[in-house]
């Protein structure tokens, strides 16, 4: 018997969808407008504790734009995980500022405090923390520390939409947290991102950069960029807003019985305190060949997943020159031991157990 291939991700879009979208297109008001503003309003309310939210159109533009409305630029040097998404590194880079790769802690995959107070030299101006595959990083500690040294503290919240530290949400612990909207994410606007901050300057900064640098028409205050949403992206972003709370619940649903039932590999644990919205479920590979385990996984199993992220950012060719003989070893350990499973709202019962059985059997035969 066939079976169909299980995928690692898997967006939902529906009608609700189609229908927000067809309103926007037939009001002829396409551009960042009404849409944009209710989004920004519903987002500030539902996920970021009140934080003020600004839409943009990308993550990678929310996490550029809130460093350009901090200061952040040549000569200045922010402190980020090495293993995350490229992005990360780069929208320090693209600033004229100097990335400075920290390495994880080998539980959580976030950036860990200790490296970090190892990493400061007389030119940090900030700390970005990366709250990877949806668990938050250890804030506490990164604010502590940012306060000690006079530090402004930053995050990047692109995979983890309503994730929580001690009843606080991500993306309202720094001076602004950015979030991404790309398909693949715990919801999505079909593109677009959001920088959310309590500093009213911050905000306003952001609302200026991303239009070219102006509130009013052809006042233009700052140097600006085009980084506006569509009216379009934020009409599916508010739709998906309203269904992201029972996804979360579904995905930590389906964590939990991954949690329960497989054997053979390292589920992730969640921090004490921490609530964790996998947007990936990312177990530990070890004493196996992680290529082989995958190949096996899909051919025999129809199980798909990923690796998030085979290159730490200090080792691609873009950003290696920042950190010449920089050894991270716990970065490099995840980079070569971790596999991303399903673990989208859409599996079923019989998927979580082809899930299961697929992994329990990779892992036994040593893939």
């Amino acid at each position: 018997m066939t079976r169909d291939l299980i995928p690692a991700a898997h967006p939902i879009i529906g009608e609700e969808e189609v229908a927000a979208v067809s309103a926007v297109l037939r009001s002829g008001m396409v551009a960042q407008g009404p849409q944009v503003a209710a989004f920004e309003e519903e987002f500030s309310e539902h996920l970021v504790d009140g934080a003020q939210a600004i839409a943009v159109n990308s993550g990678t533009s929310a996490l550029h734009l809130g460093l350009l409305a901090a200061g952040i630029g040549v000569g200045d040097e922010v402190i980020v995980p090495s293993f995350t998404f490229a992005a990360t590194g780069n929208s320090v880079a693209i600033t004229g500022a100097t990335p400075v790769f920290a390495d994880i802690d080998a539980r959580t995959f976030c950036l860990d405090p200790d490296a970090v107070e190892a990493a400061l030299t007389p030119r940090t101006r900030a700390v970005m923390p990366v709250h990877l595959y949806g668990h938050p990083a250890d804030m506490e500690s990164i604010c502590r520390l940012a306060e000690s040294h006079g530090l402004a503290v930053f995050e990047d919240a692109a995979q983890a939409h309503g994730a929580s530290l001690h009843g606080v949400r991500v993306g309202a612990f720094g001076t602004f947290g950015a979030f991404s909207l790309y398909p693949t994410k715990n919801m999505t606007a079909g593109e677009g991102g959001m920088v959310t901050t309590r500093e009213p300057e911050i905000a306003r900064r952001v609302r200026l950069l991303r239009n070219q640098g102006m509130e009013k028409r052809y006042a233009n205050e700052l140097v600006g960029l085009n980084n506006r949403m569509t009216d379009i992206h934020a009409a599916i972003g508010r739709v998906q807003l309203g269904k992201v709370d029972a996804w979360t619940k579904q995905r930590q649903a389906n964590a939990a019985f991954l949690d329960e039932n497989l054997d053979g590999v390292v589920v992730p644990p969640v921090a004490e305190g921490a609530v964790h919205v996998y947007h990936q479920y990312t177990i530990r590979v070890q004493g196996t060949d992680r290529d082989r385990f995958q190949q096996a996984l899909r051919e025999e199993w129809q199980v798909g997943s990923g690796v998030y992220y085979p290159i730490p950012n200090h080792r691609l060719p873009s950003l290696e020159h920042f950190a010449p003989g920089l050894d991270l070893p716990e970065t490099e350990r995840a980079a070569r031991e971790v596999v991303s499973l399903p673990v989208h709202p859409s599996l079923s019962q019989t998927d979580l157990e082809r899930i299961v059985e697929g992994v329990n059997a990779c892992a036994k035969a040593g893939a």
